[in-house]
């Protein structure tokens, strides 16, 4: 009997060992599914934009042929989520022009986004955006499951439509109604974070406080992205953060949201379709084809009224709208002068045309004289200033609009404005009659002023009732950017090529205190492909360019590019010297730049020098000689451009050469400057 009950038992041993194994062979196949399961990579068009899609992080797969720039990309590396998600992918390296699989998360909005040329793609600037995304190649990170199907923010899309389910939000039981669900759309399976639930509890609110009650999240949007969520529904056009969507007008464009028949929504509640991205579109950049920095300087003075006054914002905010403002085309600010003017805003406190035209309308009117020459000279002084503004690369324009004739003088301070590069242009509006001239402080004050007296600069309104007649051709003229003559200074508007003694008689010791003459002569201009080019020409007998206008275009290589020259030693050919600047250096100078020719020299040449300075001036190039120690005057004096004093210089030693700088510089400019405004 007991054995009996001995091979029972191991009979039944036997049997559990078996069962045991089998259940540890089941649980290892299901172990190797749960670890391996089968992802499934939505696929998307070239044009879906990142703030289309709701999910926070997602994989998903680009089709071929996204390089093409007509999907926008705004930013580097960090991308606006306006921008085309595959042509993000392949602007970051990510994918090129044959698509494939990537991986997007979603990350905070940013103050600006740089645009750049990167792998064939050339992204666009943006001031701000409410939400970002970054891009990496598409392998699912270790436990995360990403959704199979992407949700949209808009109906529209026909993804949004196939492989959703439906979640139930419960509203919060108030007094008096009866809670009735609202549904949303929602991405089957766990998304990227596993923080999906099928519902959230809301806190029942006590009576009268109904209106402050808790909005459930968005299905789908991390802890951390609620911030973002909440303050772009909330800007996104509502009036009130706590207004009910489900009494906005049909007509409105932000009604794309349907209630079903007999759902009330939760005060507070924002639908899904609010999240789109329609009521953000990008503002625009400006035109490009018309970029200046502008200030208009208007008339507040008591003498106009409050009615001529609306009409002069009008005309403003007209303007405003004409110009396209934007940081890639024209920017404006505005002074309004009285006794005293006062900036109403500068260059960088509105950037697009809408804002701009909205702060406008909040101008109220100063009143007193009409001291037009002192807001001018405030204006050169205060306005254009980098802390305003004002991008150096652009053309500065002031457009003056003066009631009948200013109470103070400005043709002193508009000189002073000319010379500092800013293009004044003047608006009189029923300007004085014949009887009334007797009145006017400056007689021609309009003409004083401006840069030119050709009439492209000055515009007489017989009444303020035809002002804005005058719109569409202001804008033509402040655009026309290679009329602006003014902002051609004397720093900023030459080519200047320097013809450099590197003969025995010079040493090693002296040129290089010549190269320090050239450099600290350099340092006064503004350089730049399209402002002052610097190019330099040695000789002795024979000559060497050292470098041309082409080769250097900033402040910084041109004076390494002076400090690399080396002593040449041999004889004294001033002559030859200048023909082959003026074929080698300015037979290649913009036809727009004024060419000035700085030859240093220290003793006679051994050949002609009249004959190639002749052709230098009828060629019209400026030249000025400098002779040191052991040069000719009577040969300098040959070599320089009429009159011979004010081009021609002698220093009695090397050492002193750096005394001349200001003396030259100033003689440059003063030159430009006399030069005639018709």
């Amino acid at each position: 009997m007991g054995i009996v009950v001995l091979t029972m038992k191991a009979s039944v041993i036997e049997m559990f060992l078996v069962l045991l194994a089998t259940g540890i062979h089941s649980n290892k196949d299901m172990t190797k599914k749960i670890k391996r399961p089968k992802l499934t990579v939505p696929q998307i068009n070239c044009d879906v934009k990142a703030g289309k899609i709701i999910n926070p992080e997602f994989v998903v797969k680009c089709p071929a042929g996204c390089q093409d720039p007509k999907y926008h990309v705004y930013g580097t590396d960090i991308y606006a989520s306006y921008s085309s998600v595959c042509g993000a992918a392949i602007h970051s390296g990510v994918l090129d022009n044959s698509g494939g699989k990537i991986l997007v998360r979603k990350v905070a909005g940013q103050s600006g986004y740089k645009g750049s040329y990167s792998n064939g793609v050339q992204s666009l600037s943006l001031p701000r955006w409410r939400e970002s995304f970054i891009v990496s190649e598409g392998k699912p990170q270790r436990g995360v499951t990403y959704p199979s199907a992407l949700t949209y923010s808009s109906s529209k899309s026909p993804a949004a439509k196939t492989d959703e389910a439906t979640k139930a939000y419960q509203k919060p039981p108030v007094p008096g109604t009866t809670a009735q669900p609202v549904t949303l759309t929602q991405v089957t399976g766990a998304t990227a974070t596993g923080a999906a639930h099928a519902s959230l509890p809301k806190p029942s609110p006590s009576a009268g406080s109904t209106s402050s009650s808790l909005r459930p999240q968005p299905v789908g949007l991390r802890s951390g992205e609620l911030d973002l969520w909440a303050t772009s529904t909330y800007t996104s056009g509502q009036n009130s953060p706590h207004a009910d969507p489900g009494i906005q007008s049909q007509n409105s464009p932000r009604a794309a949201f349907q209630k079903p028949a007999g759902a009330q929504v939760s005060p507070g509640f924002v639908p899904k379709e609010e999240l789109s991205t329609r009521a953000l579109e990008p503002l625009s950049q400006g035109d490009p084809n018309c970029k200046i920095d502008l200030s208009f300087v208007i008339d507040g003075s008591s003498s106009i009224g409050k009615r001529r006054f609306r009409i002069q914002k009008q005309f403003l905010a007209d303007v405003a709208q004409a110009l396209d403002i934007g940081p890639a085309g024209p920017l404006m600010g505005i002074v309004q002068y009285g006794d005293n003017p006062s900036a109403q805003f500068n260059l960088r406190t509105h950037m697009n045309s809408r804002d701009l035209r909205t702060a406008i309308e909040k101008i109220t009117q100063r009143g007193g004289l009409s001291n037009a020459g002192r807001a001018i000279s405030f204006v050169t002084k205060n306005f254009f200033s980098k802390a305003n503004g004002n991008r150096g690369s652009a053309p500065n324009v002031a457009v003056v609009i003066v009631d009948g004739w200013p109470t103070d003088k400005v043709e002193e301070a508009s000189r002073f404005a000319r010379e500092s590069g800013i293009n004044i242009f003047f608006i009189t509006v029923e300007g004085a009659t014949e009887n009334e001239k007797q009145y006017v402080v400056e007689p021609n004050f309009s003409h004083k002023a401006v840069c030119r007296t050709n009439g492209f600069y000055s515009l007489n309104v017989q009444s303020w009732f035809s002002l804005h007649k005058t719109v569409q051709a202001l804008v033509k003229r402040v655009c026309d950017t290679d009329r602006l003559a003014c902002s051609k200074t004397c720093l900023n508007s030459a080519d200047i090529g320097f013809v450099i003694d590197g003969s025995s008689s010079v040493g090693t010791g002296n040129f290089r205190t010549v190269l320090q003459f050239v450099a600290n002569l350099s340092k006064e201009f503004e350089i730049s492909d399209i402002d002052t080019r610097i190019g330099a020409v040695q000789y002795t007998y024979e000559q060497r360019l050292e470098f041309g206008f082409d080769d250097y275009n900033t402040k910084s290589d041109i004076l390494n590019a002076i400090k690399r020259v080396g002593y040449w030693s041999g004889g004294t050919s001033t002559g030859a010297a200048i023909n082959y600047a003026l074929e080698q250096l300015f037979k290649k100078s913009k036809p727009n730049k004024r060419k000035l020719m700085i030859l240093i020299t220290d003793g006679r040449s051994y050949d002609d020098v009249r004959i190639p300075a002749m052709v230098a001036h009828h060629k019209g190039v400026i030249t000025y000689a400098i002779g040191v120690a052991w040069a000719a005057q009577d040969e300098l004096e040959v070599i320089a451009t009429h009159p011979a004093k004010d081009h021609s210089f002698f220093v009695d030693e090397f050492d002193n050469l750096y005394k001349f700088v200001p003396k030259v510089i100033q003689n440059i400019c003063t030159e430009f400057n006399s030069q005639p405004r018709n």
